[in-house]
């Protein structure tokens, strides 16, 4: 029962491990061995010097999106998930809905939600606040025009009175 627990574990160690795209070396990984490791990316941008970014979120049910920079020769450059309050702080208003998947990547689609009375469209990521709480952040959008009116962080789990 050990042996099959342990084997489980490590399992399950292994797999996370190549979500965050542990083990790729910074300078010496290419596109090829990322998405070997992480597999295909939810979205991805390339920029005009030729740099390429790719988002790899882990919702809905997961904490984190992990954005992979890669430069204009195909090296990696950094990994870094993007879901936490210092992230989130550059997020300002006006700011246009790409602006902010580029960001912090796509949300949880089957979260989001529309006010028609508001015209406002609301975008939701869970994370882990920095205590390692869950949590949502949300991005409020005026629907017409496209563009970031607020944002806001809200416990996932609220207490009991």
């Amino acid at each position: 029962m050990k042996l099959r627990t342990s084997l489980i574990a490590t399992l399950l160690l292994a797999a996370c491990a190549s979500h965050s795209g542990s083990g790729l070396a910074p300078g010496e990984a290419r596109r090829e061995q990322v998405q070997a490791l992480m597999g295909p990316p939810a979205l991805s941008w390339k920029d005009a010097d030729g740099s390429v970014q790719l988002a790899y979120p882990l919702g809905p049910a997961g904490f984190d999106t992990y954005m992979v920079k890669l430069g204009p020769d195909g090296r990696l450059q950094s990994i870094a998930n993007v879901l936490d309050e210092q992230t989130f702080a550059r997020i300002r208003a006006g700011m246009t809905k790409d602006e902010v998947l580029r960001l912090i990547g796509p949300p949880d689609y089957s979260r989001s939600a529309y006010f028609k009375a508001r015209d406002e469209l609301a975008w939701e990521w869970r994370f882990r606040e920095i205590y390692g709480n869950p949590a949502r952040f949300a991005v409020l959008f005026d629907a017409t025009a496209g563009s970031v009116r607020n944002t806001m962080i809200l416990p996932e789990h609220y207490p009991k009175d």
